[in-house]
């Protein structure tokens, strides 16, 4: 590593002779002073005080463990979805081998046109899963998910994708936080990549998912800011669920679910031993636009929906004010700041801009690399990821360009067109009553 190291000092070095450190600064300003304090200064501070703290919070981890066990509360694990009879398969193999096993399994079909029915007939009929719900009628994943909630037995209603499957402890680990606190009523599990390996594209999302997901929400949950429960796999407690009416028409539902348990004075946690692994897109047009589906999202519901707590009022606290603010901030209102740096980045240093992305590059790379160490500190897969940190020079360019692209121009079309209401992600007559009632 402090080969690495030295070796880009020696080329930053050679491109900077010329210039200061006060030009550097001013240069680079977006770099120092927005990406790296939130970015990465922020998961080092979180890696490193959860390995301060292990000896703690292994005792308060074990101590769940024994009242989950003393308790072994039935738990209602749902899969909705479409078209996804041939992963089923595979999900429910990973659901076998589960530590924790008093559970139940709902498939909620949401108007399949392939094999599903015929698939889960058969499941069902060998007893793999206990209920299997066909909508003849597609309603999107959020009918889906609230009917098969309603037929939910279980004390906790875990919801995961059909595409996932999970590490042999996850069920388990993902109910601890239950019973660490009382007052928590959302628990995310930690979503990693399963097909890294099929293309470039997946490749860099397999880096993105262990950076912003592994790590990332580990320091959004220890500053109290956590603000998104995937639906690849998260768990929540039935009845509250119930009580808030489950899901509204999304895209963007898994954070819409998660603003809503806080906004009722709840607490969400992240369980980033709770390991789910699920298949990214492999092509870089279809990632673009599933990027371009959750851009839209947070300024569907974070922007407008969930304004209300970003100022006072009976569901303002501090803490979900800081959590909404961190996704409109950092991921929307940044990024055009963002915009405005390059253009006029650009525009002042037209001879040598050459150079300036050069060392912006090698600086990111650097930022990226000490980042790249936090992660294998803490991943259970450490051995089995350290390659792809040979992907960290392609990947400073996947993360600053291609994904803020994505992101501006998502946010742009939904700010002034209201184009996720036309997304086919969801059924045309649920979006019109989702506009209608301002969801």
């Amino acid at each position: 590593m402090d080969y690495i190291f030295g070796i880009i000092d020696g080329i930053i070095a050679c491109f900077t002779a010329n210039l200061s450190w006060d030009y550097l600064v001013t240069t680079y300003w977006f770099l120092l002073f927005v990406e790296f304090p939130r970015y990465y200064l922020t998961d080092i501070i979180a890696v490193s005080k959860y390995g301060m703290t292990w000896k703690s919070r292994r005792k308060s981890e074990e101590m769940a463990r024994r009242a989950l066990y003393l308790e072994r509360p039935l738990v209602t694990i749902m899969a909705p979805g479409k078209n996804e009879g041939k992963n089923l398969y595979h999900l429910l193999e990973s659901l076998r081998e589960q530590t924790y096993d008093n559970f139940e399994i709902i498939i909620v079909d949401d108007g399949s046109d392939d094999a599903t029915p015929f698939i889960c007939a058969d499941l069902q009929k060998a007893g793999h899963i206990k209920h299997y719900f066909r909508m003849t009628d597609r309603g999107g994943k959020a009918s889906a998910a609230n009917y098969g909630m309603e037929h939910a037995k279980g004390k906790y209603l875990v919801h995961i994708d059909a595409d996932s499957s999970l590490d042999r402890n996850a069920i388990e680990e993902i109910l601890l936080p239950f019973y660490m606190d009382r007052d928590v009523r959302g628990v995310g599990g930690c979503i990693k990549v399963r097909n890294a390996d099929d293309s470039m594209c997946s490749s860099m999302q397999a880096l993105e998912y262990l950076r912003t997901i592994m790590v990332g929400r580990m320091a959004t949950d220890m500053l109290g800011i956590f603000h998104i429960i995937s639906g690849a796999f998260g768990a929540f407690e039935t009845e509250t669920i119930r009580q808030l009416g489950g899901w509204d028409i999304g895209p963007g539902l898994d954070g819409d679910i998660t603003q809503k348990i806080r906004k009722a004075g709840y607490k969400v946690r992240f369980a980033n031993k709770a390991i789910c692994l699920t298949n990214v897109p492999v092509k870089w047009s279809k990632l673009f636009m599933q990027r371009l589906r959750w851009s839209k999202s947070l300024i569907r519901f974070r922007v407008r929906k969930h304004r209300d707590i970003l100022t006072p009022n009976s569901n303002f606290t501090f803490s979900n004010m800081l959590s909404n603010l961190d996704c409109i901030v950092f991921d929307c209102v940044f990024n055009f700041v963002w915009l405005f740096y390059i253009i006029t980045l650009i525009l002042s240093n037209a001879d040598r801009i050459f150079d300036i992305m050069i060392v912006g590059w090698l600086i990111r790379l650097t930022f990226s690399i000490i980042s790249f160490a936090t992660m294998q500190a803490v991943s259970e897969r450490s051995k089995q990821e350290r390659r792809l940190g040979a992907l960290l020079i392609f990947h400073t360019l996947y993360m600053g360009y291609f994904l803020r692209v994505a992101r501006l121009i998502g946010h742009t079309v939904e700010l002034f067109f209201y184009s996720s209401y036309r997304d086919n992600w969801n059924p045309k007559k649920t979006s019109s009553v989702a506009l209608a009632e301002g969801m």
